[in-house]
C-alpha cells in the first residue's frame, strides 16, 4: 500500500509472478501541513479488492501458502476493540502536523537521549509526537481507542486479529523503540502511549496469525492461511532487490526518495534514521526527502500537463546544469538531512531564456543534489558496497542518470521491477519456511553508470546547491508563515 496505489503479486516459490493488480488512490490533505489516508475505505478495500483479483488467477491445482502485506510508514491508525479506525491515518513524514509536539517531547527526555535510545531524533517521520497530537487535540478519539498500528499491523490485524507490529516499523515509530536493543522503550512508551497497549514485537519476516472466517469471506484468501508480518513499503522494496547485506544501499525513485543502506553496528546520526531491518537483528540506516516525483507530477500540472513523454524529451535537450538554474525540491518542507517542515521549494537562477525543459531538468538535477547530500551521510557509518535502484521514477530517461552523475555512483536495476509487493512475498516464503531465509530472488539486468564529462560540473554545482538553504532558511520561514 504506497503513497499512491496499492500493488498485489501473486508469486510461486521460484519468484516468478503468477499475477498482479494494482488500484491507484491519493491522499487527503485537509489543511496546510496534513497528509491522511482513510485506512478502511483505502487500504482494508483495497487489499480486499486485489486479493479477490489473485485468488482468482491461482493456477489449478495449486493452494496459498501465505500472505504479507506491506504499506506506507510510518503513520499512525487509532482503532477501536472492533479495529474501526476512529479518524484518518495520519501518514508519514510528509504530515508535519506534530510540530509542537517535537518540540515539547524533545525537551521532555531531552534531545541526546532520545539519539542514543531511538537512534533518531524526533522528527514529522516520528510516530510519538502524532500520538502525543491526536492526545492533545482530538482527547475523545484518544480515549476511545484501544489499540494504535501502523498501515501494515492494521491490515494484518483485520486478517487475523492479531495486535502486532514488526520491529522496523516500531523502530520508526521514536521515541517508543529502543533500537540498538530491539525492544520498546517501554518508559517513554507508556508516557505517550497511556492506556494503549504495545503492540507484540515481531520480525517482518514473522507468521503473525492466521486469516480468520471474516477476512476470508471479504477477501477471497481461504480461512487458515498463514499471514507474515511485512513492514514500511520502501523496506520491503529494498529487500524484493536484494539489499539485504552490510554496505548495500536502495534507491527508491517514488513519490519521494527514500535511501536504505544495511550497516554493520549500530550508529546513529541525527541527519539520519537508524532503523531496525528486516532479517532479525539487522540494522540499516534509512533517509526520506519530502518530494521527487510528487513534484514531478506538480510541475506537469502547473506547466500544462503535457505528456511526460513529451516533457522529458525537452528536458534531455537541456544541457547537464540546466544552464545555470537550479532548485532546492522542498515544495513540502523536507525530511532528511533538513528536517524542517517549513522548507519551500526555489528556482535561482531562472532567466526568459529558460523554458519548461529545464525547469524539469533543474527539478531533477536539485532531487540528485539531496541524495548526494544524503549518500555522503551514509559513508560516515559503512562506505556504500553496492546501490540498487527501484522505483517507478526509472521510466523517466533523465532522472536516475542525473543521480549517477552528480554522486559519481554507479546503480543496479533489476529485472522484476514491482517493487514492495515482490518483497512481500519473498518475505511471506521465508516466514512459512517454502525458501531458505537467506534467498534473493533479484536478478540483475543492467547498470546505469555516471558520466565522467559532467563529474567536475556537478561537483561544482553541488557545493553552490549546498548554500542555498541556509542562504534563505529565514526567508523561507517567513514565507511559509504567511502561507500557512
Amino acid at each position: 500500500m504506497g503513497t499512491g496505489s496499492t500493488k498485489g503479486v501473486l508469486v510461486d516459490t521460484a519468484g516468478v509472478v503468477l499475477a498482479s493488480a494494482t488500484i491507484s488512490h491519493s491522499m487527503s490533505l485537509p489543511r496546510p501541513g496534513w497528509a491522511e489516508v482513510d485506512a478502511e475505505a483505502t487500504w482494508w478495500r483495497e487489499v480486499c479488492e486485489i486479493s479477490n483479483r489473485l485468488m482468482r488467477e491461482m493456477p489449478s491445482g495449486s493452494t496459498l501458502a501465505a500472505m504479507c502485506v506491506s504499506g506506507v510508514g510510518p503513520c499512525l491508525v487509532l482503532c477501536d476493540d472492533d479495529l474501526n479506525p476512529l479518524r484518518p491515518a495520519i501518514l508519514y513524514g510528509i504530515d508535519t502536523r506534530a510540530t509542537a509536539e517535537i518540540r515539547s517531547l524533545t525537551e521532555e527526555f531531552g534531545g541526546d537521549e532520545i539519539l542514543e535510545r531511538a537512534g533518531t531524533l524526533l522528527s514529522s517521520q516520528a510516530v510519538g509526537p502524532k500520538l502525543e497530537w491526536v492526545r492533545r487535540h482530538e482527547p475523545e478519539v484518544f480515549g476511545r481507542a484501544t489499540g494504535w498500528y501502523g498501515s501494515n499491523s492494521y491490515i494484518a490485524a483485520k486478517l487475523t486479529g492479531e495486535y502486532a507490529i514488526d520491529h522496523h516499523t516500531a523502530s520508526q515509530c521514536d521515541p517508543l523503540y529502543a533500537t540498538s536493543a530491539f525492544e520498546w522503550n517501554v518508559e517513554w512508551a507508556t508516557r505517550i502511549c497511556g492506556h494503549l497497549p504495545l503492540p507484540r514485537l515481531v520480525w517482518p519476516h514473522e507468521v503473525v496469525g492466521r486469516v480468520h472466517g471474516d477476512a476470508a469471506a471479504a477477501t477471497g484468501v481461504p480461512r487458515g492461511t498463514p499471514v507474515v508480518a511485512g513492514t514500511v513499503d520502501a523496506y520491503a522494496e529494498a529487500f524484493s532487490v536484494g539489499v539485504r547485506n552490510t554496505g548495500d544501499q536502495m534507491l527508491m525513485y517514488g513519490s519521494t526518495m527514500f535511501l536504505v543502506q544495511i550497516i554493520d553496528e549500530y550508529h546513529s546520526d541525527p541527519a539520519l534514521w537508524t532503523t531496525a531491518g528486516i532479517d532479525r537483528g539487522s540494522l540499516a540506516l534509512a533517509a526520506g526527502t519530502s518530494t521527487a516525483g510528487t513534484m514531478i507530477g506538480w510541475l506537469q500540472s502547473v506547466t500544462g500537463g503535457a505528456p511526460l513523454d513529451e516533457l522529458m524529451a525537452e528536458a534531455a535537450a537541456v544541457p547537464a546544469g540546466c544552464e545555470g538554474l537550479m532548485t532546492l525540491p522542498y515544495l513540502a518542507g523536507e525530511r532528511t538531512p533538513v528536517f524542517d517542515p517549513m522548507a519551500r521549494g526555489l528556482f535561482a537562477g531562472l532567466t526568459l531564456r529558460h523554458g519548461r525543459g529545464h525547469l524539469f531538468r533543474a527539478a531533477y538535477e536539485g532531487i540528485g543534489f539531496g541524495v548526494r547530500q544524503i549518500l555522503e551521510m551514509f559513508d560516515d557509518a559503512h562506505t556504500g558496497r553496492r546501490t540498487v535502484a527501484v522505483g517507478g521514477g526509472l521510466r523517466s530517461p533523465i532522472w536516475a542518470q542525473a543521480v549517477s552523475d552528480i554522486t559519481g555512483r554507479p546503480q543496479l536495476v533489476a529485472e522484476q521491477g514491482i517493487g514492495a509487493s515482490y518483497g512481500d512475498a519473498l518475505m511471506a516464503a521465508i516466514g512459512v519456511e517454502l525458501v531458505a531465509p537467506e534467498t534473493d530472488w533479484a536478478k540483475i539486468t543492467h547498470e546505469i553508470t555516471p558520466n565522467p564529462d559532467n563529474r567536475e560540473l556537478y561537483d561544482e554545482l553541488y557545493d553552490t546547491w549546498r548554500e542555498l538553504y541556509p542562504a534563505t532558511k529565514d526567508l523561507m520561514h517567513a514565507l511559509g508563515e504567511r502561507g500557512s
